[in-house]
């Protein structure tokens, strides 16, 4: 039987990690993502599963830290909050180029700059698109419960390790410090070198075999041609990611006239807008995006053939709602696709979001 508990969720992101067989975490704090490596170090988990657990000196040390374990084929991740990866912006990079399999938690905090310690989602930007330098894409994953930031652990390791890319798990600091009932996973060993090959891969570092040759990883390639064939392969993979691996939840869309689209926290607001707005008679339904990357655009392009107009709800000045117009134009729709939202650190509340939907969409 699985356990039952009340956490915060970014206790539950740590108490996972060690459920899941997580090799190793290295971070450093900052708000509102620090009960993470709190977590890890008063659970103590290198005497129950031999996970390392180590505060580096910087976020840039902690990515490299990564980097380094991430080439030995080892599961290992990192969390910080919105500054914070912004330093790590590098270090993503080299592990995106290097394909390497890594996971790294993202608890968002308003900017931009130092900005506040309150919760947003103004990273859909970094985290979707890149963020550093770079043709290349993170899997990007929005819990929107405390439940989900236990389930997106293990889940975030499998693709990450499935297409040997990072993998995000993009929350805010509203999910992060929310206390709610979990259903803890159970727990899974930690893989040995010889598993982890046999079901990954001979790739990673783990010394010299006598029966293949000696594995290099490096995101370097000084041969401008060679360097376009990685990058070509790398954009494959991307489209893999995009033809298998969509995740979204549809609430109340199949009489819809009208579609909110919103993810994280945000989407929860956005459940109880719905319910408020449907007891008024007026047909709302919401779709959550579960995979920011790959974005779910062929079921917003479906539903953009027979409602009658969208609103993007979000915690910054409206990021996804370029996703979500160019899923809409490319479906030969010129539906309104308008955006409402609070930045920083205010939450919208779901009467503000019928508000907003009644004025900028449906009698606008």
């Amino acid at each position: 039987m699985k356990e039952l508990r009340l956490m915060k969720g970014n206790e539950v992101i740590a108490e996972a990690a060690i459920r899941c067989g997580c090799d190793a975490y290295f971070g450093y704090p900052i708000t509102p993502q620090s009960e993470v490596m709190e977590t890890l170090m008063a659970r103590e988990p290198w005497d129950e599963t031999g996970m390392v657990v180590l505060q580096a000196e910087s976020e840039v040390a902690s990515i490299n830290m990564v980097y380094g374990a991430a080439g030995t084929g080892k599961k290992v991740m990192t969390s910080s909050s919105s500054p914070g990866i912004s330093l790590m912006a590098e270090g993503i990079s080299y592990i995106a180029g290097a394909e390497l399999p890594c996971v790294i938690v993202n608890v968002q905090r308003g900017g931009p700059g130092l900005g506040t310690i309150q919760p947003s989602q103004a990273d859909y930007f970094q985290s979707t698109k890149g963020g550093g330098h770079g043709d290349y894409r993170l899997i990007v994953l929005a819990p929107s419960s405390v439940q989900e930031m236990n389930d997106f652990v293990e889940l975030a390791f499998q693709l990450a390790f499935k297409y040997r890319n990072p993998a995000m798990i993009l929350a805010d600091g509203a999910i992060g410090q929310m206390m709610e009932k979990v259903e803890l996973s159970e727990f899974v060993p930690r893989k040995s070198d010889a598993e982890i090959e046999v079901e990954y891969g001979s790739w990673a570092t783990t010394g010299k075999k006598a029966n293949r040759s000696k594995n290099v990883i490096t995101s370097l390639e000084l041969d401008s041609a060679l360097m376009e064939q990685n990058n070509l392969r790398f954009q494959q993979k991307y489209q893999k990611m995009q033809d298998e691996e969509v995740r979204y939840e549809m609430i109340q869309c199949d009489d819809a006239e009208y579609i909110l689209v919103a993810f994280g926290s945000s989407s929860r607001i956005c459940q109880k807008s719905v319910d408020i707005a449907r007891a008024k008679g007026l047909k709302v339904g919401l779709i959550r995006p579960i995979t920011l990357f790959p974005f779910p655009s062929k079921p917003i392009a479906e539903l953009a053939k027979r409602v009658k107009g969208f609103l993007t709800v979000e915690m910054n000045a409206g990021q996804m709602i370029e996703d979500v117009r160019l899923a809409v134009g490319c479906a030969g729709e010129s539906k309104p696709v308008l955006y409402f939202g609070r930045m920083g650190g205010i939450i919208p509340s779901p009467g503000e979001v019928v508000e907003a939907l009644e004025k900028k969409l449906i009698g606008g």
